[in-house]
């Protein structure tokens, strides 16, 4: 028998006042330029919708921590984490509800995925800096208002304590009566096994690593690294993409009809437009650590403008990816049917790249795809 459907967005069709206006709102927010909450050389700035209100569905923050800081054990009552690593080495630790425990380390390329409300803690390993940007399917999200264990502990009596560890109340002389948030501490062990050990580890690993994988798709003057559920399936509710853009190449006029879209550049110059229907359009330049926001649904390109290769970070609130590109749907097509559209001739649409672009060279010549 058929059912209606329950978790479709736009069933109500209740416009988002923000996006109804004459004019879109700004897309973009200079993440890196922020304040943030910083101790000594380390930090964490975010981009939720206190920052960028457009950016409902997804939250990013760029997170780093000098050698011996540890970002505390925590959870996130509302959004999953998933997280990208720029600089440095990381290293995870995570327990799941069934008691299982995992301990993992990062390199600059690799990506971990906790899902929502599973309690983490994130080190700094070895003698240098590590940097690394995270993003939440959560765009009210506040890694400021996570759920601390320091904070809890420093506001439970010391009585309910006791008797919880079964210790004597004594013990809990002199524990923190505020959220530590980072903790400075010596450099940790290159090695550590969880208390658990390895019999009661995850069956589905929270690590992947991402540029280590061939690329989903290489061109002329780009190429593509994507993970969603499909390739690493404890990330059920992100997709991670690496875009890399050489001078001139640009990611297609497209949109995704599942999943908002959040964007960090890693480096380079880039133009994105943004398409809202009845006349709304604009334009936003992005430069190295800036972050745009592109609404469910919404039509948009990515292109470099600068002189130099250009990388983005791009996150997704869906395992599941899904893209429609302008070039697949003209393609796809009747000339006629284009034709009376536009009022051209249908041999104007003949000569139109006859599948799908993706990312398009300087020249404009269309199809460049070499994977």
């Amino acid at each position: 028998m058929w059912q209606p459907a329950t978790d479709f967005p736009f069933k109500n069709n209740v416009p988002d006042p923000l996006l109804s206006g004459k004019e879109l709102p700004t897309f973009k927010f200079a993440l890196e330029q922020s304040e943030g909450k910083v101790l000594g050389g380390s930090f964490g700035k975010e981009a939720t919708v206190e920052q960028l209100p457009i950016s409902k569905g997804i939250a990013g923050v760029s997170m780093r921590l000098e050698p011996g800081v540890t970002r505390e054990l925590h959870w996130h009552a509302t959004a999953a984490e998933w997280a990208f690593v720029l600089e440095g080495r990381v290293r995870t630790t995570l327990l799941d509800p069934l008691g299982r425990s995992e301990i993992n380390y990062f390199d600059p390329g690799d990506i971990w995925y906790f899902p929502r409300g599973h309690p983490h803690s994130l080190a700094c390993l070895g003698d240098k800096p590590c940097h690394f940007i995270l993003i939440f399917d959560n765009g009210y999200f506040s890694e400021f208002g996570t759920f601390s264990i320091t904070d809890w502990l420093g506001h439970a009596s010391k009585p309910l304590l006791a008797k919880n560890f079964g210790l004597p109340e004594a013990t809990f002389d002199g524990f923190l009566r505020e959220e530590a948030y980072f903790v400075r501490g010596s450099v940790p062990p290159e090695d550590a096994t969880t208390v658990q050990g390895a019999l009661s580890s995850p069956p589905e690993s929270h690590k992947y690593r991402l540029l280590a994988q061939e690329p989903h798709s290489i061109h002329k003057f780009g190429r593509e690294w994507r993970v969603g559920a499909n390739r690493f399936p404890i990330s059920q509710t992100i997709t991670g993409v690496i875009l890399d853009l050489d001078p001139g190449g640009l990611r297609e006029l497209h949109w995704h009809p599942n999943a908002d879209e959040w964007q960090y550049v890693i480096g380079g110059d880039f133009s994105v437009t943004l398409f809202g229907s009845h006349g709304r359009y604009r334009i936003e330049t992005l430069v190295k650590g800036d972050v745009a926001y592109i609404p469910q649904g919404y039509g948009h390109s990515i292109e470099n403008i600068g002189s130099k290769p250009g990388r983005m970070l791009i996150g997704f609130n869906t395992g599941d990816y899904q893209a429609i590109d302008l070039s697949q749907w003209v393609a796809s097509t009747p000339p006629y049917l284009l034709a009376d559209h536009f009022g051209k001739s249908a041999a104007v649409f003949e000569k139109f790249p006859k599948g799908r672009v993706f990312i398009a060279p300087p020249d404009g010549q269309g199809q460049r795809e070499i994977k």
